[in-house]
């Protein structure tokens, strides 16, 4: 379980990481020092992502 989770949070900090990096797939960034709505809003966005690619992997996996 403490792999999946660490998965978890890699794929998710990449996806982030590409969302942040392409500014063209949001409004603008908020002046909140990367707290703002719009920050959160993707950050959970990544996470829910990258949990779903995880379970998707395993279940082929199978």
């Amino acid at each position: 379980m403490e792999l999946q989770a660490r998965e978890v949070k890699d794929v998710a900090a990449h996806l982030l990481a590409g969302l942040l990096a392409n500014p063209h797939i949001y409004s603008q960034i908020s002046d909140d020092a990367a707290k703002g709505q719009q920050e959160q809003f993707l950050t959970v966005l990544a996470i829910d992502l990258a949990e779903s690619m995880i379970r998707k992997v395993n279940e082929r996996a199978r």
